[in-house]
């Protein structure tokens, strides 16, 4: 398949997904808990519902790919190409009502992530990447990303799920980044991966993401100039801790503190 039948195909994928999943947001619907025991790990029907239709229009357009889903786990493993998904990334945010959700699907070969989306259906917006290049697609039309320069800490807009998540050495080592950033925002899920790709966030710091949480965001990033690993400085495809960045600038200072942990 060429670069723009993929890229077509990728909007099919955003326009199948967002048909599943906006009837259910702001309405009453079921929440089930993934999670045994104590804590809170929402699943709902409108996730299960998109991840379903991606899987299927996958599985009838690329049948010897693999797919990894949140959902519903790996099928064909161990092929050249698999789709990464997450059907509702934020999906707290999602059950309260929050738009700063998005659907997430990545495309990546031996491994390495080749392409990844980010749509929110809901505001209208769509992040596209293949490493090399980014853009938006919105209703005020198509534009390309370029991260924002940046050349200080001091200077720097961070942001992060939740600071709650991070725990012991973890948590002190991000205390120690956000002291010296200019602004720290919370809450916004894989948003914040797709607003510092366009130039408004500066830095994105976390700890426990799985491959579907950041593997489709990574050719966004890239593509838009900025720059995605771990705490360590490896690959970000597996997720792990995870340091973002607009500026190299940035992410090497951040490295430096988070080092430590």
């Amino acid at each position: 398949m060429t670069p723009i039948a993929l890229d077509r195909f990728f909007e099919e994928l955003a326009e199948i997904s967002g048909s599943v999943i906006l009837p259910f947001f702001r309405m009453a619907h079921s929440v089930t808990n993934k999670q045994a025991g104590s804590g809170f790990d929402p699943v709902t029907e409108a996730d299960r519902g998109a991840e379903l239709a991606i899987r299927q229009k996958i599985r009838s357009a690329f049948p010897a790919h693999a797919i990894r889903g949140e959902e519903f786990g790996v099928e064909n493993e161990g092929a050249e190409y698999q789709w990464i998904i997450d059907p509702i990334d934020g999906t707290r945010g999602f059950i309260c009502g929050l738009p700063t959700w998005g659907t997430l699907v990545g495309l990546t070969r031996h491994g390495a992530p080749v392409q990844g989306m980010m749509n929110q259906p809901y505001v209208g917006e769509r992040f596209f990447g293949d490493g090399k290049t980014a853009t938006l697609v919105s209703a005020s039309g198509k534009r390309r990303l370029v991260s924002r320069r940046c050349e200080s800490l001091s200077d720097a807009f961070l942001a992060t799920t939740s600071p709650r998540l991070l725990k012991g050495e973890d948590g002190e080592a991000y205390d120690r980044l956000e002291s010296q950033c200019r602004l720290a925002r919370y809450g916004a899920d894989c948003y914040a991966y797709a607003l510092l790709a366009a130039g408004h966030i500066d830095l994105v710091c976390e700890t426990g993401l799985q491959a579907y949480d950041i593997a489709p965001l990574i050719p966004i990033i890239e593509g838009a100039g900025g720059i995605v690993t771990t705490w360590d400085g490896g690959s970000a495809a597996n997720g792990g801790s995870i340091i973002a960045a607009g500026d190299r600038r940035m992410h090497d200072a951040a490295l430096k503190i988070l080092a430590r942990a």
